[in-house]
């Protein structure tokens, strides 16, 4: 059985950046999108890597998919992080497995986009469910790993610029995307003086090929073509390996908070200086969003929904979605 202590020094960080070669890195959530490119960074600076998600067959995958360089180890751990028990076995069998846990990435989550009056409490409760309780047993698992990490523990919780400010036809995951927020910063403060660092990710718009695996209701062929649109648009999105970059090397220097894209930043900051100009302005965004009517049945996912009869809307969802179809095999987010 590996030693708690045991750290193998695979490799030199880049100039600036502190060394986290060696060390055992948990990424939830990590089997395809964001999560799997974020644990390809931490295996290319030479961490063991598990990647931890729930679906076995999607966890083969990502395996196979991540890059890393000779020697670096990736694991896969089936886990479902609405499950505490589940989380406690996931960090137990890595620090067996890998000598330690020193790194801790909470990124499992869903994205529902619907009008409030497509959908009830309990997309509500999923959203809390997967995204806030998610990250908090992973947090609350994974802290004590952490504080006996020889190099200082390192934590990072995955929130949204949808947790800074609320975006209408994405309530639930913008209300759970807040509890994280709000749970990384006190972390951040009580896990300092043990030497654990917490660190906040607030990502705008990403080319992950997540709209394919996004759940849509109401007019649901709208809703994914204005989601997918926006998604999928230089400078309004950012392309996802060059934001997993940004969020290791902030994980590595213990920043406290990351917000990624210039208009996330931008959000944050002018909600932060006028909020009720900004809640003016989602107002009149939210006009123009489908309005509930024309659609039933629930939730449904991206990939499952059918092509638009209306010419603009084709054209949008088309022009919209290039880009993030273009990188959803090579992030796993082709459903099989």
């Amino acid at each position: 059985m590996p030693s708690l202590l045991t750290r193998p020094s695979l490799g030199r960080p880049p100039l600036g950046r502190p060394s986290i070669a060696g060390l055992s890195a948990v990424v939830t959530g990590g089997s395809r999108g964001l999560g799997l490119l974020l644990a390809e960074q931490l295996a290319a600076r030479h961490c063991a890597v598990t990647i931890a998600a729930r679906d076995e067959a999607e966890l083969a995958r990502a395996e196979a998919l991540v890059r890393r360089p000779p020697g670096v180890r990736v694991r896969t751990a089936v886990c479902d992080v609405r499950n505490r028990e589940a989380v406690r076995r996931l960090m137990r069998d890595t620090a067996l497995a890998c000598g330690g846990v020193d790194i801790v990435i909470a990124n499992a989550g869903i994205i529902q986009v619907a009008p409030v009056d497509a959908i009830g409490a309990e997309e509500f409760e999923s959203a809390l469910d997967s995204i806030f309780m998610g990250a908090l047993h992973t947090s609350l698992e994974a802290l004590p790993y952490l504080r006996r990490s020889p190099a200082g523990g390192r934590l990072a919780l995955i929130g949204s610029v949808g947790g800074l400010l609320a975006v209408p036809h994405m309530l639930p995951y913008s209300c759970a995307k807040a509890a994280v927020g709000a749970l990384a910063e006190g972390l951040h403060a009580e896990a300092a003086r043990d030497g654990v660092s917490v660190t906040a990710v607030h990502p705008g718009l990403m080319r992950t090929g997540s709209h394919l695996h996004a759940t849509f209701g109401g007019d649901r062929v709208r809703e994914f073509a204005w989601f997918s649109a926006l998604a999928g648009t230089p400078g309004v999105s950012m392309g996802a390996r060059r934001a997993a970059d940004r969020i290791v090397t902030g994980v590595q220097r213990r920043r406290t908070r990351i917000v990624l894209t210039p208009v996330a930043r931008a959000a944050s900051l002018a909600h932060g200086l006028a909020p009720a100009l900004t809640t003016r302005m989602t107002t009149l965004a939210a006009r123009r969003l489908p309005a509930a009517t024309g659609g039933s049945g629930g939730l449904r996912e991206g990939a499952a929904v059918g092509p638009p009869s209306h010419l603009v809307t084709r054209r949008l969802r088309a022009w919209g979605s290039a880009l993030n179809d273009r990188v959803a095999e090579a992030h796993n987010q082709r459903p099989a």
